[in-house]
């Protein structure tokens, strides 16, 4: 019985980072008393409130990141009307996790497509509409692409250095998939947001021209 409960177990975390959580163990038959068992044992081990890992499997970088959309019913919440994961990675936590810029995270973000509360501590869920061209998998999290990442940062008053380096960053790692997606997002910013939009775009210019400026001096 218990070399079975760890293969269904094991089944659920291989999908998802090597993690799993109480309702998804619940849905596959192992019951709460097993989980503090099994945690006892070593079998598996608690990462946060609801969200455990099988012993064995590695840590990963980002494994917070992970374990908080694990917990806020990332894997198997809906997705929206236009097939957008209803809980997407957004802001600094979506920079760290395309590890562009110099970001200290000091709480996590997603962006949701309605009202959703959370008991998580240092969870902020922003209602947003996205579009299935704002968002991408990074190693499986649903994460606003590098160019909607950086228009969200500015959005939401992000000192503007701090946004120039992680633009700096995505540009050098060719981490820019669509220049124009960039410069849309950061125009159709509200006015209260001009000043740094506008800064960041002339910034993403001087970062396209500098090869063949180059080149050109040579």
């Amino acid at each position: 019985m218990a070399d079975s409960t760890l293969v269904r177990l094991g089944s659920i975390a291989e999908r998802r980072w090597g993690l799993f959580t109480t309702a998804q163990a619940e849905a596959a038959g192992v019951a709460r008393k097993q989980l503090v068992r099994m945690t006892t044992s070593g079998a598996i081990e608690r990462v946060t409130h609801g969200v455990y890992r099988m012993a064995g499997a590695p840590p990963q970088n980002h494994e917070s990141i992970y374990a908080s959309w694990l917990a806020l019913g990332g894997a198997t919440t809906a997705r929206t009307e236009s097939g957008v994961s209803s809980l997407v990675a957004g802001g600094v936590t979506a920079a760290v996790v395309h590890e562009i810029g110099d970001f200290f995270l000091d709480g996590l973000d997603f962006i949701v497509p309605s009202r959703k509360s959370t008991r998580l501590r240092d969870v902020r869920l922003r209602i947003r509409h996205l579009s299935p061209d704002d968002v991408v998998p990074v190693n499986g999290l649903p994460t606003l692409t590098v160019e909607r990442a950086i228009v969200d940062l500015v959005e939401l008053g992000t000192d503007t250095s701090l946004v120039a380096d992680a633009l700096r960053d995505a540009v050098r790692l060719g981490k820019v998939i669509s220049p124009d997606h960039l410069r849309s997002g950061l125009a159709t910013l509200s006015p209260r947001h001009t000043s740094g939009a506008d800064q960041i775009a002339e910034e993403f210019g001087h970062l396209l021209s500098a090869p063949a400026e180059g080149a050109a001096r040579g």
